[in-house]
């Protein structure tokens, strides 16, 4: 069997030119690392706000190197240079409108800007990616919101089978997709 690869993508300037050390993607990685019980590899990419440089890449996490999730950390506000959720729609096969909705509604918990928040989620092939904040606080707030649904989703698109550390977070398959054991 082939080992699960997730992709990890920061969308950052700053960080892609090594003037800013990446938060978000470790952040992200980390939380991945709590939350997935099943043998997986990240792949991880630091990009700067060039739309065309990041569907590039998310390209390539798709349909290269197979992962079958994609999350992108960054980029998703309202300043001139945040292009990640324009790169993520234009690889889109599908968008999966309810993983930004959820993400903003759990923010504006936290904080009344959350509706400055673009975030959003596609499917490419079988791959699922996600858009998650920059801000490694926000990171977890949203992972902790959309993740029961991810392997699901990545069930449904005909991936890999990931399973989760019940302790950390439980996800939710319907009892007719739930792995034999």
């Amino acid at each position: 069997m082939n080992k699960i690869k997730i992709g990890i993508v920061t969308v950052s300037d700053r960080a892609s030119r090594g003037e800013y050390e990446d938060l978000g993607g470790p952040a992200l990685r980390e939380w991945l690392e709590k939350a997935i019980s099943s043998e997986w590899e990240a792949v991880t990419r630091v990009v700067p706000d060039e739309q065309p440089q990041l569907e590039a890449e998310l390209k390539a996490l798709c349909d290269d190197e197979n992962c079958c999730l994609v999350v992108t950390t960054g980029g998703t506000g309202p300043a001139p240079r945040d292009i990640t959720p324009e790169a993520t729609e234009a690889v889109a096969d599908k968008r999966m409108d309810g993983f930004g909705e959820l993400m903003r509604n759990i923010s504006l918990k936290y904080v009344p800007t959350a509706i400055l928040s673009r975030q959003v989620a596609v499917i490419r092939g079988k791959s699922l990616i996600v858009n998650l904040p920059g801000k490694p606080s926000a990171i977890a707030d949203c992972l902790e919101a959309v993740f029961p649904a991810i392997p699901y989703c990545i069930d449904l698109i005909e991936g890999p089978y990931l399973e989760s550390d019940e302790k950390f977070i439980k996800v939710f398959r319907p009892k007719h997709a739930l792995k034999k054991v």
